[in-house]
């Protein structure tokens, strides 16, 4: 009967340790991936309760051909692994747009906006100093998008943010 109390005890302990530790109420930094040719996205993250937070991210490229922007927001939750590691998943979505000009050869112009939505997993590191680190997948579907010339859209990437 003790070893059931002690179990049923430590049980609840565990059980209550291992709930998300307070995430940070924001969050500014970097995004770098491939991102579809955006390559790096200035992020924020604002901390909404205990385990959930918003991100907004804002990626462009700015190339001889191609000028592109894309702005993503999610919505995330947030639960401790231990210590300072969590891991993440999230849903969300956003819009872009692109032009393309080629003056080389052929005068080419074109330009478009798009529409996608996004999911979200990954995990972070959240250091002593205000720093977290983070490393996380992104599935985009796309609609509306001839810049692409396909729907969907796998974004992998490494975060660094300044916490505060």
């Amino acid at each position: 009967m003790k070893k059931l109390f002690l179990s049923a005890f430590m049980l609840m302990g565990l059980a209550f340790g291992t709930q998300a530790q307070e995430i940070s109420k924001n969050a500014l930094g970097l995004r770098l991936g491939d991102n579809d040719g955006f390559g790096g996205e200035i992020s924020y993250q604002r901390g909404l309760s205990k385990n959930n937070r918003l991100e907004v991210d804002l990626g462009w490229r700015n190339s001889k051909h191609v000028d592109a922007f894309k702005l993503s927001g999610l919505y995330q939750w947030v639960w401790n692994i231990d210590g300072g590691f969590n891991w993440y998943a999230g849903v969300g979505g956003g819009i872009g747009s692109w032009s393309y000009e080629n003056d080389y050869h052929v005068d080419v112009k074109d330009s478009g906006t798009f529409v996608f939505a996004a999911g979200d997993i990954g995990i972070e590191y959240v250091f002593d100093i205000p720093l977290q680190i983070s490393l996380d997948f992104r599935p985009e579907l796309y609609f509306n998008d001839d810049y692409r010339g396909d729907n969907f859209g796998p974004d992998i990437a490494l975060g660094i943010r300044y916490r505060f």
